[in-house]
C-alpha cells in the first residue's frame, strides 16, 4: 500500500462525513415506499470499504516511505486501526437498517467513534503532506 492509497481512503471517508453532516440536517425520515434516494447508503458503503483495513494500509505506507521514528508512526497506527474498526462497526450497524433517517445519521455523527476518525485523518494528512513537501525540496536540490 502506498501513501496515495491512504490519501484516497481518507478522501472517501472525509467526503462521506461531510455528506452525513448535510444529510442529518435535512430531516429525512428515510421511510416509506418510493422515498427519494439520497445516496446515503452509497456514501456509507464507500466509507465502509475505505475503513476496512485502513490501519494496515497506513502501516504499509509508513513502512514503504521509511518514515522515522517508526515507533511513533506504529503507535499511532494502533490508534488509527482501533478508531477505524470502531467507526466501521457503527457504519455497518447503520447500513443494516431498513431505513436510514436523518436522526439516525445525526446519532451516527455524534458517535465518539466516528468523531475521532476525521481528527485522526486530518492529523495523518497534515503529516504526510509535510513529509512529501520536505521530500520534494530535498529531491530538487
Amino acid at each position: 500500500m502506498s501513501v496515495k492509497d491512504v490519501a484516497d481512503r481518507c478522501n472517501v471517508i472525509e467526503e462521506c462525513y461531510e455528506f452525513l453532516l448535510a444529510y442529518a440536517a435535512q430531516g429525512v425520515s428515510g421511510e416509506g415506499p418510493g422515498a427519494r434516494s439520497s445516496g446515503v447508503r452509497d456514501f456509507l458503503q464507500r466509507a465502509a470499504d475505505a475503513l476496512s483495513g485502513l490501519g494496515n494500509a497506513y502501516s504499509s505506507a509508513i513502512k514503504a516511505e521509511g518514515l522515522e521514528p517508526a515507533s511513533a508512526y506504529e503507535a499511532f497506527c494502533t490508534v488509527l486501526d482501533r478508531d477505524a474498526r470502531d467507526s466501521l462497526a457503527a457504519v455497518n450497524l447503520v447500513l443494516a437498517q431498513p431505513a436510514i433517517s436523518s436522526q439516525l445519521v445525526d446519532n451516527l455523527n455524534a458517535s465518539i467513534h466516528l468523531r475521532a476518525l476525521p481528527t485522526d485523518l486530518f492529523l495523518i494528512d497534515e503529516i504526510l503532506k509535510a513529509r512529501r513537501s520536505a521530500k520534494l525540496i530535498v529531491t530538487e536540490r
